[in-house]
């Protein structure tokens, strides 16, 4: 049998994998924003083949999975390389996190109004060419995502290898879940935008932004705590 010290270490590591989850789905979530990309997205393919456009979904999809997780799990090799320590990253990428969340908080404008290409693709080549450039980036993965995958691969760092593993494990799953409304919202666009509506679109995000700034928050406090340390020590 497990004695305590035991399961309150296994326990413990299960709970950072658990918690993970939610934080990278709700910090990406307004960033990829999966039912205004999708409406983006919709319009920029109209007129094209369903079959088409279901495999076009997919392929956006993954590739913004690869984007994030690439982002996630090489994130903290390039603060590395570049001499930024994980704190500074910390704190202020949960700040740049919190700023995006309030400002989205705020934001008057509809899900659909993006600083993003208008053209019309309908041809089969003219998709594919573009599933990657510009469909997944910038449209549906931009710099932010980007960034706010960088400031969770720095957030995931718990100065052992196994808790490492298991916050990253918990933020891919997060990544994954974002990935997966990508698509059912691309796929079922129509179907999305005619039974949320414009209300209940701004409701939603609005919901989602106040939460990505409490974790952008969050995040710096942590941030600070450690510089804290490092002064004091």
């Amino acid at each position: 049998m497990l004695d305590f010290p035991t399961f309150q270490f296994i326990f413990s590591n299960i709970e950072l994998l658990f918690k993970a989850v939610p934080v990278s789905f709700t910090a990406l979530m307004p960033c990829v924003n999966p039912i205004g990309t999708a409406i983006i997205l919709s319009s920029l393919t109209a007129g094209s083949d369903p079959k088409n456009r279901k495999q076009l979904a997919r392929r956006v999809a993954i590739n913004a999975a690869a984007l994030l997780i690439g982002s996630l799990l090489l994130g903290s090799h390039l603060l590395e390389f570049f001499g930024v320590s994980i704190p500074i990253v910390q704190a202020v990428g949960g700040f740049v996190l919190a700023s995006m969340g309030w400002k989205m908080l705020n934001k008057q404008d509809s899900a659909e109004d993006h600083d993003k290409s208008n053209a019309v693709v309908t041809e089969s080549s003219s998709l594919w060419s573009r599933a990657f450039y510009p469909f997944t980036f910038p449209i549906t993965v931009g710099p932010g995502c980007v960034a706010v995958a960088i400031t969770l691969s720095a957030h995931s760092q718990r100065g052992d290898v196994i808790g490492t593993a298991l916050v990253q494990t918990g933020d891919v799953i997060g990544i994954l879940a974002v990935s997966a409304l990508v698509y059912l919202c691309f796929q079922y666009s129509a179907f999305v935008m005619k039974s949320l509506g414009e209300s209940g679109t701004a409701v939603l995000m609005r919901l989602i932004s106040f939460l990505v700034t409490c974790i952008g928050i969050q995040i710096s406090w942590e941030g600070l705590e450690l510089l804290a340390k490092q002064v004091l020590s």
